[in-house]
């Protein structure tokens, strides 16, 4: 299905972002992990948002939640793996399945972690950021699954239902991916194990992984006063575009993207 705007990111710029697109009579999808998978449910207090001191960090997404829910806005869980430019729209893979949009606003927050050795290189040739979108490529083969949120363990369990001897390793902090043409083992830990394939399932994505070509200033989304970036049609607010990383300032960016993105679909409906 088509939407005037695609939000990626279900945090409060994200919401907040998809909110006002509603509130300007367009239609929106926000692709987003669970809330619980979210760095702000984990707060047990957050005194620093307006008007509301004492809120815990889960009370306030399931709010903000609620109100972009109310205001019309679809939701679709998973992670966004891939974003390219097709005509006047843009179309963004989640796992399997595939969303279409003139507009997209980025607001997935901070990608945290670096490429491991390998990943890279081996990226397409055994190294696969979805187990659901690419797992029955190795049914009957060995394959490591590195998870960092919740649903990763759920992501090893899908793959060894159908068939893969998944090894998972929770939260890995030191690894390398070893092959030539493709993967042939991974070390984590200091222990190497045979696989034919790695599954790393970080929360999010790097911004310029998801968007080739996306300008970045200091290891962040670059934009103007607009919420605007390098890439026609491509909003960002929030944790992605630098501090200060506070609520406050991500419900703010996310109202001006939602705005600005609205307003770009609007104009080339």
């Amino acid at each position: 299905m088509a939407y005037d705007v695609i939000v990626v990111g279900g945090g409060p710029a994200g919401l907040s972002a998809a909110q006002n697109v509603r509130a300007r009579g367009r239609t929106v999808l926000v692709v987003s992990n669970p809330l619980e998978e979210n760095p702000l449910w984990r707060a047990e207090r957050v005194d620093n948002y307006l008007g509301l001191p004492g809120v815990s960090g889960a009370e306030l997404l399931r709010a903000f939640r609620r109100h972009a829910e109310d205001a019309g806005a679809e939701f679709q869980e998973g992670k966004a793996l891939s974003a390219l430019r097709s005509g006047e729209d843009w179309y963004v893979s989640v796992g399997n399945t595939m969303a279409q949009a003139r507009a997209v606003v980025l607001a997935a927050g901070v990608a945290r972690g670096k490429k491991f050795p390998g990943e890279a290189e081996l990226l397409g040739r055994g190294v696969s950021y979805c187990a659901t979108c690419d797992g029955m490529l190795y049914r009957g083969k060995r394959v490591a699954v590195l998870g960092w949120t919740p649903s990763a363990e759920k992501e090893a369990e899908f793959l060894r239902g159908i068939g893969c001897g998944a090894l998972y390793f929770d939260k890995p902090r030191d690894c390398s991916i070893q092959g030539t043409e493709k993967v042939e083992s991974v070390t984590c830990g200091g222990v190497t194990e045979a696989v034919e394939g790695v599954f790393l399932l970080r929360p999010a994505m790097a911004p310029g992984d998801l968007f080739p070509g996306l300008a970045a200033e200091g290891g962040f989304v670059a934009v103007d006063r607009e919420m605007r970036t390098n890439l026609p049609g491509v909003f960002a607010a929030g944790d992605c575009t630098g501090g200060p990383l506070q609520v406050s300032k991500a419900v703010g960016e996310g109202l001006t993207a939602g705005q600005k993105a609205a307003a770009f679909a609007a104009s080339r409906a």
